[in-house]
C-alpha cells in the first residue's frame, strides 16, 4: 500500500504528466471564474483530447481541471455575487457581503485557504477510505437516503432563523420545481405546460445564476455604487482571512469531513454539501445573527466542504463504478476511453495486475492542483479584489452578458435564458419580502434524489420503512434541527429587545401578497397533479400537501399581524434614496435586463449581446466613448475567442436572420 502511494506521487511528478496537469489547472481556473460554464461541461469537452494520453496523464489533466473549479468559483461568488460554479452559490451568502463591506481580501483569503485545507482533507480521505470503502458506501438504503435529504433541507431551512416556517415552505417550493419534466419511470409529463424544453426539467445553472445574480445587478444599478461600499484600502485582509482559517480550524475540519462523507453518497454532490456545511457553520456559531451580513465562518464552511467533496466523489466512482454526480459520470467516460474498469482492479496493486498506484495518483493530483491554484490566486488577489471598487455601471453590462452566456452554455438551450429571467424576478421578490432563497435552491438540488428514494422506500417496504432504526434516528435529528433553532430564537426574544429597525409586518402588505401567491401556486400544482397516477404523483402529493398546509399557516400568521420583518436595505444607503427614485431605477434596470435578452433573441448572442453591452454603457450609464468602446471590444473578443473559437458553443442565429433567410 505504501509503495503504491509513493508510486502514485512519482507518476504525477513526471514532466509530461505534471505539464498536462498544469494545462488542466489553467482551464479549470478560467472555467471556475466564468459563471455557468461548469466543470462537467468542460470535462465533457476535453474527453476527446485524452485518447492518445497514458492513463495517469489523462486523469492528471482531467482531475487537475476539476479540482480547481470550486476554488476559483469562490472568487466570482465573493467579488460579484454571481456563482462561478453551482457548488459555490452558498459562498455568496457571506462572502459577497464581506466584499461590500470592504473585506474582499479577507473573504478571498479565507475562501482560498479553507479550500486548500478541504481539498487536502478530501484527497487523503480518499486514500484512507480505499480499504474500508464498501461499508461506507453501503451504510444507507433508500429510506435512509430519503431521510438524509429531508435532514439537509431542514437544516438549511433553519437558517431563516425566526422565519423557519418560510424556510421550510421555500424548500418545499424547490422540491416542487424539481418535479418539472418527465417522470423518470412512467414518462408522465409534469408541469411542462406543453413546452418541449421542460421535458428535461429545470436546469440548476440558470436558476442559480438568475436567483442570485439578477437581484445583485438590480441592487448595483439602483444604488449606483461599486460592489464594495466601504473603502478597500491596501488589501491587508488577505492574511487575516488566512488566519481565520486556522482560528476556526475545528469548523474547517468538520466541514471538510461533511464534504468528504456526503460526497461518497451517490447523488449528494457539491451543490448539496455546500449548503449542509453552511448550515452547520450557522448552527454551531454563537452569533447566528451575523450570518448573511458578512460572517467569515459562512465563507470557511462551504469553502472547505466544496473542495473535500471531490475526494469523496471518487470513492464510489473508483471502487464500484457508481458516479456520485454529473462530473463523476463524465469521468467514467474517461475510464472507458482508457480501457479501465472501475472496481476491484483499481484497488489492487500493480504486482497483482491492478492499478492501485493510478488510484493513488488521483489523490496526489487533487493535492498538487489545489496547492498550485491557491498559490496563483494569492499572487493576483490584489488585482482581483480591486475589481470591487470599480463602479457598478462598468460591471453590470459585461456581467449581464456573462449571465446569459453561462445560462446558455449548460445545455445549449435558448429557453434557459427565460428561466434566468423568471428566477431572477422571483429571487428579487423573495429578497424584498424577506423570504430565504437558499432552501429553495437546495430543494431543487435534492428533489430528484429525494423522489427516487421515496418511491423505492414505499415500493420496497410500504409504510414499514418509517420504522427502520436509522430512519428513526434521522427523524429525531431532523426534528431536533427544526425545533432547537425555534426555541433558541424564542429565548433570545425574551432576553433582548427587538432588533433595531425590526417591525411587525402590515396585515396585508407585499409580503402577504407573495404568501398568498405561494398558496395559490401550490394549490394549482396539487390540482394539476390529480391525473398523474401513483408513480408520477407520489412525490408532488407527499411534498405539496404539507407545504400547502404550512403556507396557509404562514398566511394566517401574517393576516393576524404577528409576522415580524427585519430591517431592510443596506445601512446608510437605502434610506438615503427616495422610494420613488428607487422604484424608477429598479424599473429601468428590469427594462435593460429584459431588453438585453430581447436583443440576443432578435440578433443572436454575438451581435445582440455586444450591441446591448454598448447601448447599456453609452445610453444607460452615459459612460465616455473611450471606456464604452474598450469594454465593448473586450466583451466581443471574449465571446468570440472563448465561446465561439475555443469552446465551439453552438449559438443559435438571431430570429431576425431566420426571418430574412440568412444563417
Amino acid at each position: 500500500m505504501a509503495g503504491a502511494f509513493a508510486s502514485g506521487l512519482y507518476q504525477v511528478l513526471t514532466p509530461t504528466t505534471l505539464g498536462l496537469m498544469l494545462v488542466g489547472i489553467a482551464l479549470g481556473f478560467a472555467v471556475g471564474i466564468l459563471p455557468g460554464l461548469g466543470g462537467p461541461t468542460t470535462l465533457a469537452l476535453m474527453l476527446p483530447f485524452i485518447f492518445t494520453m497514458q492513463p495517469v496523464e489523462a486523469f492528471a489533466f482531467l482531475l487537475g481541471m476539476a479540482a480547481v473549479t470550486a476554488t476559483t468559483g469562490d472568487i466570482t461568488s465573493i467579488l460579484f455575487g454571481v456563482p462561478g460554479e453551482p457548488t459555490t452559490a452558498s459562498t455568496i451568502m457571506d462572502g459577497h457581503p464581506m466584499a461590500k463591506n470592504g473585506e474582499a481580501g479577507r473573504a478571498l483569503g479565507a475562501a482560498l485557504m479553507s479550500s486548500l485545507v478541504g481539498a487536502i482533507f478530501g484527497a487523503f480521505a480518499l486514500a484512507l477510505a480505499i480499504p474500508f470503502v464498501r461499508p461506507l458506501v453501503l451504510t444507507f438504503g433508500s429510506p435512509e437516503y430519503f431521510m438524509l435529504a429531508v435532514l439537509g433541507l431542514t437544516f438549511v431551512a433553519s437558517l431563516a432563523g425566526d422565519s423557519l416556517l418560510k424556510g421550510l415552505i421555500a424548500a418545499g417550493i424547490g422540491l416542487m420545481f424539481a418535479t418539472v419534466g418527465l417522470d423518470p419511470i412512467s414518462g408522465t409529463q409534469r408541469y411542462t405546460f406543453g413546452q418541449l424544453f421542460l421535458w428535461d426539467g429545470i436546469g440548476l445553472v440558470p436558476i442559480t445564476i438568475g436567483f442570485f445574480a439578477i437581484p445583485e445587478i438590480i441592487e448595483l444599478a439602483v444604488q449606483r455604487t461599486a460592489i464594495a461600499r466601504a473603502e478597500l484600502g491596501r488589501l491587508g485582509g488577505v492574511m487575516e482571512g488566512v488566519k481565520d482559517t486556522f482560528r476556526h480550524g475545528w469548523l474547517v475540519i468538520r466541514c471538510s469531513a461533511i464534504g468528504a462523507y456526503v460526497g461518497i453518497i451517490p447523488g449528494m454532490g457539491g451543490s448539496v454539501t455546500q449548503w449542509l456545511a453552511y448550515a452547520h457553520a450557522v448552527q454551531s456559531s454563537p452569533g447566528r445573527e451575523r450570518f448573511g451580513k458578512g460572517a467569515v465562518e459562512g465563507v470557511l464552511g462551504p469553502g472547505a466542504a466544496n473542495n473535500s467533496t471531490l475526494g469523496g466523489h471518487l470513492v464510489p466512482t473508483v471502487a464500484f463504478g457508481v458516479p456520485s454526480g454529473v462530473m463523476m459520470a463524465i469521468l467514467l467516460g474517461a475510464f472507458i476511453i482508457q480501457g479501465l474498469v472501475p472496481g476491484p482492479s483499481m484497488l489492487t496493486p500493480e504486482s497483482r495486475g491492478g492499478h492501485l498506484a493510478l488510484t493513488f495518483s488521483f489523490v496526489w493530483t487533487i493535492v498538487i492542483a489545489n496547492i498550485v491554484t491557491v498559490a496563483l490566486c494569492f499572487l493576483f488577489l490584489n488585482q482581483l479584489a480591486k475589481v470591487t471598487r470599480v463602479r457598478g455601471s462598468l460591471l453590470i453590462p459585461p456581467v449581464l452578458l456573462l449571465i446569459y452566456l453561462g445560462a446558455f452554455a449548460e445545455k445549449n438551450a435558448f429557453e434557459d435564458l427565460y428561466l434566468v429571467l423568471f428566477f431572477g424576478v422571483l429571487g428579487w421578490v423573495m429578497e424584498k419580502v424577506h423570504w430565504p432563497r437558499p432552501p429553495l435552491i437546495l430543494g431543487l438540488v435534492l428533489g430528484p434524489l429525494a423522489e427516487n428514494r421515496l418511491f423505492l422506500s414505499v415500493d420496497n417496504y410500504g409504510a414499514e420503512w418509517l420504522l427502520r432504526p436509522w430512519v428513526l434516528v434521522l427523524i429525531a435529528i431532523t426534528l431536533a434541527g427544526a425545533i432547537y433553532p425555534m426555541l433558541k430564537a424564542r429565548s433570545r426574544k425574551r432576553e433582548a429587545q427587538p432588533a433595531a429597525g425590526a417591525a411587525f409586518a402590515p396585515r396585508f402588505g407585499r409580503g402577504t401578497g407573495f404568501t398568498l401567491a405561494v398558496v395559490l401556486a401550490l394549490a394549482a400544482a396539487l390540482w394539476q397533479s390529480r391525473d398523474f397516477g401513483f408513480r408520477a404523483g407520489l412525490f408532488p402529493w407527499a411534498i405539496g400537501i404539507p407545504m400547502l398546509a404550512l403556507a396557509l399557516l404562514q398566511l394566517a400568521i401574517e393576516l393576524a399581524g404577528k409576522s415580524r420583518i427585519p430591517a431592510a436595505g443596506i445601512p446608510g444607503f437605502e434610506h438615503l434614496l427616495p422610494a420613488r427614485e428607487s422604484a424608477r431605477r429598479t424599473v429601468a434596470t428590469f427594462g435593460w435586463v429584459v431588453g438585453y435578452l430581447a436583443a440576443i433573441w432578435l440578433l443572436g448572442f454575438t451581435l445582440g449581446g455586444i450591441l446591448s453591452t454598448f447601448l447599456l454603457l453609452k445610453l444607460g450609464s452615459r459612460e465616455p466613448w473611450p471606456v464604452t468602446l474598450a469594454i465593448t471590444a473586450g466583451a466581443a473578443a471574449f465571446v468570440y475567442f472563448v465561446f465561439v473559437r475555443a469552446l465551439h458553443v453552438p449559438f443559435p442565429p438571431g430570429q431576425l436572420f431566420v426571418w430574412l433567410g440568412v444563417t
